[in-house]
């Protein structure tokens, strides 16, 4: 049983994390249509999606302490039905109040899938398997933003809009069975409940996401970045007090391991920043730019998705072959070239051209997200593996909104610096690269070893790189 969960919890866990990303993005084509249903301006909607992504982020910091009060299999089959009972009534609101309350529910349930479906596949994986095993966790990030506005459209256009929230009960019915029948529940030690880190936590996480897709709206105003500046303030405050607690909510004991610290807080975090810009400036450039429809657009999108996919087939074997180190620095200097490629694509450039940046992109994005998913973990001794998980999705949760963020400011940047029209995405695409470019300095730093004991379960396990 313990050999079939381990390979079989992977996939469980990545479906319920799709399903969660997926319903973050698909909607957004689909505003129109849902406004007219509602008699409202699609702009009123906006509150639907900002509403889900910042209570997403506020309740991540919670699940670590949820999953080991109750047992990781309550809590995820608990996310999944949540998950899924709101999205059936998303699915059947007939007023904006409705729609807004049963989105809030639902970011609350997917804050719980997210961190406890990742410590679920951590607990039950040895490590020789972690490379595998978050590997599989890896393409719902990589894929679900790319297919979710596409899909939006489709199912709008020759269907209902409904039915983007209720193609989630048959899928998350079948999750929810799995759950029961393959996820053990175990449960960490227990310990009070940190209410003022979860309020610190929770409102400086929502009002920096909130000023985070604020800002990168056409629209943005005043309001929006006071919310990021007081979010800044509110999320400093919550680490002073995570420091000086003697049990905090959110645990950052593992931001002194060194492998997690480069993968995630730092180097990582600056290439997740870069490569998730791209979701917000390549369809611009594509439609704005060059003029494409959204359809136009949003298919050739597609092969960057392709391009992850394929990659996942020997991600394994070239880890193991080279070790995480080369790979990271080689890779990330790939990706960085892959980025500014899109400075060579014009109003007149031939579909293969961009297929082939696009599929280019897609296979070193998914390179390296896997080996930084992957090295994160690698030297996490069990008892921070709650807290390392937490923390890890609490900062790649926010990392997308710092990407869309990130490429709206640059822009903004380039009509200042006097780029206009095309020159403008130019400059911003030299910039992520740049930024891309920025992580692999701190691989280089990284012993030559580091992540030996997730390559072979032959070959002798290094000493991890302990605390600093």
């Amino acid at each position: 049983m313990a050999t079939r969960a381990a390979k079989a919890l992977p996939l469980l866990v990545a479906a319920a994390l799709f399903m969660e990303i997926l319903d973050g993005t698909v909607i957004a084509t689909a505003l129109p249509q849902m406004a007219a249903s509602f008699g409202v301006q699609p702009i009123d909607l906006g509150i639907g999606l900002t509403a889900y992504l910042v209570t997403v982020a506020a309740f991540i910091p919670v699940s670590a302490w949820v999953a080991d009060r109750y047992g990781a299999r309550t809590v995820f089959g608990a996310a999944i039905a949540g998950f899924v009972l709101s999205s059936v009534a998303c699915g059947l609101s007939q007023t904006v109040l409705q729609f807004v309350v049963a989105r809030v529910v639902q970011g609350v349930a997917g804050a719980l899938m997210v961190p406890v479906g990742r410590l679920i596949v951590l607990r039950v994986t040895a490590k020789a398997d972690l490379i595998r095993a978050i590997g599989t966790l890896t393409w719902p990030a990589l894929i679900a933003p790319v297919v979710g506005p596409p899909l939006g459209g489709f199912v709008t256009t020759y269907a209902s809009w409904r039915w983007i929230f209720f193609f989630n009960l048959p899928i998350g019915l079948a999750g929810l069975l799995l759950t029961i029948w393959l996820v053990p529940n175990e449960r960490g030690t227990p310990r009070s409940f940190d209410r003022i880190g979860f309020l610190l936590s929770a409102v400086g996480l929502a009002g920096l996401l909130y000023g985070l897709d604020g800002i990168a709206r056409p629209d943005a105003g005043p309001a929006d970045w006071l919310a990021l500046l007081a979010g800044l303030a509110v999320c400093a405050l919550a680490i002073r007090h995570a420091l000086r607690h003697p049990a905090p909510l959110l645990d950052l004991a593992a931001r002194q391991i060194r492998s997690f610290a480069h993968t995630t807080l730092y180097s990582g975090n600056a290439f997740r920043v870069s490569v998730n810009s791209l979701l917000f400036l390549t369809p611009l450039l594509l439609q704005v730019g060059f003029g494409m429809t959204a359809f136009d657009a949003g298919v050739l999108i597609l092969f960057g998705a392709a391009g992850n996919l394929a990659m996942k087939t020997i991600t394994s074997p070239i880890l193991r072959r080279y070790g995480f180190r080369a790979v990271l620095i080689i890779n990330g200097v790939l990706t960085a070239v892959t980025v500014a490629a899109c400075m060579l694509l014009t109003r007149g450039s031939p579909d293969w051209w961009i297929i082939l940046v696009l599929v280019c992109q897609g296979l070193t994005r998914s390179m390296q997200y896997t080996a930084l998913n992957t090295l994160a973990f690698a030297d996490i001794p069990p008892a921070l593996t709650s807290g390392a998980s937490t923390l890890a999705s609490m900062i790649q949760q926010m990392s997308t909104g710092m990407g869309v963020a990130f490429g709206a400011l640059m822009l903004h940047v380039a009509g200042w610096l006097g780029y206009a029209g095309v020159g403008a995405f130019r400059f911003t695409f030299l910039i992520a690269a740049l930024l891309c470019l920025a992580s692999v300095p701190g691989a280089m730093r990284l012993s030559s070893s580091v992540g030996a004991a997730l390559r072979s379960q032959d070959r002798p396990q290094a000493r991890p790189q302990g605390r600093r």
